[in-house]
């Protein structure tokens, strides 16, 4: 008599006999509303700016983000990140660009708004790089270091002009101690109780972040390492997580994805809010690259990594792909 509990009675293959069968059975299954794509507006251009090191990645001028938002909320995607790129001459040490009401970002915002109303749920990046001369994410002190709370200072203000410029969700990116809470208190001051925080909860320190610098003309010197994460601490991270929490996050993201999907399956187990991963430019390129010089199969690589991301614990991710994913999808 077989023994079923072990071969030759037990045979998982059998589970795997048809692509019928593979689907039946699989554990985990991308959706287009598991999508959110981020897209960078750049001010002061007529025509979308392609970014080299980003294949079928551009700067959008305002037109072209209002096409592009149309076609996301067509294709099935949850939702759009918004990046703004301010002319180089607006950018100054405070970043002021980015609490200007007519800023490239609230326009954005509102342009997105006017489009797409409440359907297409319009996320906006809370952070002061693109804005600043520096290029980094918060204020300097007079010893050229980011002044933590200076910078929460200025983030309270981005907040608030994002709010009234229509945004569904603001997404503090800064990794600055404290930045979920004092966002939370802008925003209820103003009575904008709705407009929920996505935390940037688990932000490392990354090599693959290089092509972000070219989409957002970053004017970065120096690097990020007394402010973003050590991709070596996993424990860290859970800090960080209980931080946020406690100060009224709504939703919790690790970035990047594909490198840290230990840590976004820990952050997935240990919370009740919905979780995002943020599958960065140098993820995308990587594939792009390696597809470009036919080393691998494109559309099986892509839906490859966002599946395993999405495995990992991930409701919603956030991919340069995700408007062509979700039709491909729905397709």
């Amino acid at each position: 008599m077989n023994s079923y509990g072990s071969f030759p009675g037990a045979r998982p293959r059998r589970l795997r006999t048809t692509p019928a069968m593979r689907r039946m059975v699989a554990e985990t299954r991308l959706h287009p509303a598991d999508l959110i794509l981020p897209a960078f507006v750049r001010e002061g251009i007529t025509e979308p700016v392609p970014i080299q090191a980003m294949p079928g990645v551009v700067q959008h001028t305002r037109d072209t983000l209002r096409k592009a938002a149309v076609e996301a909320l067509e294709a099935g995607v949850s939702g759009i990140m918004l990046f703004g790129v301010p002319e180089d001459a607006k950018k100054d040490a405070a970043g002021t660009a980015g609490t200007d009401p007519d800023g490239i970002l609230q326009v954005a915002i509102r342009d997105v708004k006017a489009e797409v109303g409440d359907d297409l749920i319009i996320m906006s990046d809370l952070c002061l790089d693109e804005f600043t001369d520096h290029g980094h994410c918060g204020v300097l002190d007079a010893d050229g270091r980011v002044d933590n709370d200076a910078t929460l200072e200025r983030y309270a203000e981005m907040a608030q002009v994002q709010a009234d410029a229509g945004v569904h969700v603001v997404g503090p990116s800064g990794m600055m101690d404290g930045q979920v809470g004092v966002v939370r208190d802008a925003l209820d001051t103003i009575g904008k109780e709705d407009v929920s925080i996505l935390a940037y909860t688990a932000k490392y320190s990354s090599a693959f972040y290089g092509p972000f610098r070219e989409a957002v003309g970053s004017s970065l010197q120096g690097d990020r390492k007394t402010y973003q994460q050590d991709p070596a601490n996993l424990r860290e991270s859970m800090r960080e997580l209980a931080l946020d929490l406690e100060e009224g996050a709504d939703m919790v993201m690790v970035k990047p994805a594909g490198p840290y999907l230990d840590v976004l399956a820990k952050v997935a187990e240990s919370v009740d809010v919905p979780v995002a991963a943020y599958q960065i430019s140098g993820e995308y390129a990587m594939v792009e690259a390696a597809a470009e010089k036919g080393w691998i199969d494109r559309d099986k690589a892509i839906l490859e990594t966002l599946t395993g991301i999405r495995r990992a614990g991930a409701q919603m991710i956030l991919t340069y792909w995700a408007t062509e994913v979700a039709q491909n999808l729905r397709g």
